[in-house]
C-alpha cells in the first residue's frame, strides 16, 4: 500500500467516479483502475461498488476511507512543514450547527491569517454531519450543544467516532422571533403561549432522531411546525408566518440583523439549560487556527455577558 494509492482512492471517493478522478489526477483511467485493484487485492477487501452510474463505497470501504483520510492528512502536514517547496496550503475547517456566533468567530479568526496561504472552510450543517465531519477529520472542530434530553445519545455518537466534547458556555432557553411578533414584547414566554404560532426547526434528515435536533424540547408536541435548511429561510419565516424557534439567546445582530428579538422562555418542569461546546478527536492537539478560533468564541461569549 502506497500513499499514491491512498490519494487515488480518496479522490475517487470524493468525486464518485473513476473517470472524473482520473482527469483530476492527470492519469489514465486504466492506470487508476489497476492501482485500485492492486490495493484491494493486497488488503483483501472491496473498497468500491462499481456500476454504470459511478461508484459507491462498500461498508468496509467507508471505514477504510476514514482511516486513509487520517493517514493522508498527516502525510500532507508533514510535507507542509518539512517539504522543500512548501506549496501545500494549511487547511482548517469547522462544522457547526446553525449558530451565528460560530460564523462570526470564524470570520474574526480568518482575518488574522493570509487567506492566500490557507484553505479555510466553515460548514453549517445537520447535527449528525457535524459529528461525522469531525470524526472523519473533514473538519478539525465541531460546534454543538448538549442538554439533559440529548446528552446520553449524543455522547454515544461521539464515542463511536472517538470524539470528546469540551463545554464553552451554559445558557438558558430563549424564544427567538420577529420584532413585530405578538409575543415579542413579553417578559417571558411559556409553552402554552406558543400554540398559535408555527415552530421553526432545522431539518435533520428523513431518518433523524429527536436527539439530533438543534432546538431544545424537540420532543414536545407542537401544533404547527415548519422545517428549514438554512438561517436565512428561518428568519424569513419568522417574519412572514410569525414563526418562532427556541435558541440559546446568543444572537449576532451583525449577521442576523436587529429585526429579531430573543425573549426568555419560562420552563415549567423541564431543565431548559443548553451547554454549548466544541468537539474534536480524542487526544487531538488544536492547530494554531483551531486554538485561535476557540479563543474568538470565548471572547464573543465574554462580550455577551458584559
Amino acid at each position: 500500500m502506497t500513499l499514491t494509492q491512498l490519494h487515488y482512492v480518496l479522490e475517487i471517493a470524493a468525486l464518485g467516479s473513476f473517470n472524473k478522478a482520473a482527469q483530476t489526477l492527470y492519469i489514465s483511467q486504466p492506470s487508476l483502475s489497476n492501482a485500485v485493484h492492486e490495493l484491494e487485492n493486497e488488503l483483501n477487501l472491496t473498497i468500491f461498488n462499481r456500476s454504470g452510474r459511478g461508484v459507491t463505497l462498500t461498508n468496509e470501504g467507508a471505514e477504510f476511507i476514514s482511516y486513509a483520510r487520517s493517514v493522508y492528512m498527516q502525510y500532507e502536514e508533514l510535507l507542509e512543514k518539512f517539504g522543500k517547496n512548501g506549496t501545500i496550503k494549511k487547511k482548517f475547517a469547522v462544522s457547526t450547527q446553525h449558530y451565528t456566533f460560530a460564523v462570526k468567530s470564524f470570520v474574526e479568526m480568518v482575518k488574522k491569517f493570509n487567506t492566500a496561504l490557507y484553505d479555510f472552510a466553515i460548514r453549517e450543517t445537520k447535527t449528525a454531519l457535524v459529528i461525522e465531519d469531525v470524526g472523519t477529520l473533514k473538519s478539525e472542530i465541531g460546534i454543538i450543544y448538549l442538554s439533559s434530553f440529548n446528552k446520553k445519545q449524543i455522547t454515544k455518537s461521539l464515542l463511536n467516532y472517538e470524539l470528546v466534547f469540551t463545554p464553552l458556555i451554559k445558557c438558558k432557553t430563549f424564544v427567538y422571533l420577529y420584532k413585530e411578533h405578538p409575543l415579542a414584547h413579553e417578559k417571558y414566554i411559556t409553552f402554552s403561549m406558543l400554540s398559535d404560532y408555527p415552530c421553526l426547526s432545522f431539518e435533520q434528515g428523513d431518518n433523524s432522531s429527536l436527539y439530533l435536533s438543534e432546538e431544545i424540547f424537540s420532543y414536545k408536541s407542537y401544533v404547527r411546525t415548519v422545517k428549514v435548511n438554512d438561517r436565512a429561510s428561518m428568519l424569513n419565516l419568522m417574519q412572514g408566518l410569525n414563526g418562532f424557534t427556541l435558541c440559546s439567546g446568543i444572537i449576532c445582530e451583525e449577521l442576523n440583523g436587529n429585526d429579531y428579538v430573543a425573549v426568555p422562555y419560562k420552563a415549567e418542569e423541564e431543565d431548559d439549560t443548553m451547554e454549548i461546546g466544541y468537539i474534536i478527536k480524542k487526544n487531538h492537539i488544536l492547530s494554531q487556527m483551531g486554538a485561535l478560533y476557540i479563543k474568538e468564541i470565548e471572547r464573543y461569549f465574554a462580550k455577551q455577558k458584559a
